[in-house]
């Protein structure tokens, strides 16, 4: 039995209402020592106690709807099974349980209330977070899918042949490699380049002319991986590349360290 079927039985179990296989189960529970029904118990009995002075001007909270349907059929049950000869004696117990355990339920059902209302928030916000996380990881899928699709279509070409790039400076153990073909262009991949800050990227040169010609920005995530396409050289064949740092919007010729070069 789930600790949300003792949420309710403790309620009735606390004005002596409760029998039965729910009773022997209850107690056979609260025997093994569950601190967590141990409580609510303990409040049940401080709310009956409290009762008596509140007056009859006190208001109280909600009644949970699975308490009220559980008290409505505790007394439906009574009355069906107590015999004719036994109503005079049973007829006065049920309407003094019945009112005991509504007003315990009233008195509790915040408690119980609050206590499911904490639980659902919280199964809320973890169903967000485990939510967002998936959707994080099929969108890295989605983009290293589509690098590997670019990179087997070029390497069916015998044409494209693949550039090693190398770290340099702070950077020494990054490193990157092109995969290029002169009339497709190529794709550029770089492993252990660290994050930069806000208004900062990584901004891709393609060289073989008289300056080096800008061939994208672009970011790498936590661990430092991260991916270019490259569009094809126009008028003259690329002899290398290098990656450095510039501003996040690109600069038309390198201003930053350069972190990343050919051989």
């Amino acid at each position: 039995m789930s600790h949300d079927v003792f949420d309710t039985l403790i309620a009735i179990y606390a004005v002596g209402a409760l029998d039965g296989n729910d009773l022997a189960q209850l107690e056979a529970h609260l025997a093994g020592g569950c601190d967590r029904c141990e409580a609510a118990l303990r409040e049940s009995h401080e709310a009956l106690a409290q009762l008596a002075p509140a007056g009859a001007g006190a208001t109280s909270p909600a009644v949970p709807p699975e308490v009220k349907a559980e008290l409505l059929r505790r007394i439906g049950e009574a009355s069906v099974r107590r015999r004719a000869p036994e109503r005079r004696r049973w007829v006065p117990w049920v309407a003094a349980t019945a009112a005991a355990m509504v007003v315990s339920a009233m008195l509790t059902g915040g408690f119980v209330a609050s206590r499911y209302e904490a639980r659902l928030g919280q199964m809320a916000r973890e169903t967000t977070r485990v939510r967002d996380e998936v959707r994080r990881h099929e969108e890295t899928l989605l983009a290293q899918l589509e690098v590997y699709r670019r990179v087997v279509e070029l390497l069916g070409d015998p044409a494209t042949r693949v550039v090693e790039l190398r770290g340099s400076g702070p950077n020494a153990e990054a490193s990157g490699r092109v995969v290029w073909h002169e009339r497709a262009g190529g794709l550029l991949i770089v492993t252990k380049l660290p994050p930069l800050p806000a208004g900062k990227a990584y901004e891709a040169w393609t060289l073989g002319g008289p300056a080096p010609r800008p061939a994208g920005v672009f970011t790498v995530d936590a661990s430092g991986q991260g991916s270019r396409k490259l569009e094809p050289a126009e008028g003259m064949p690329a002899k290398g590349f290098a990656v450095s740092i510039e501003p996040e919007g690109g600069a038309p010729e390198p201003t930053g360290p350069i972190v990343l070069a050919s051989r």
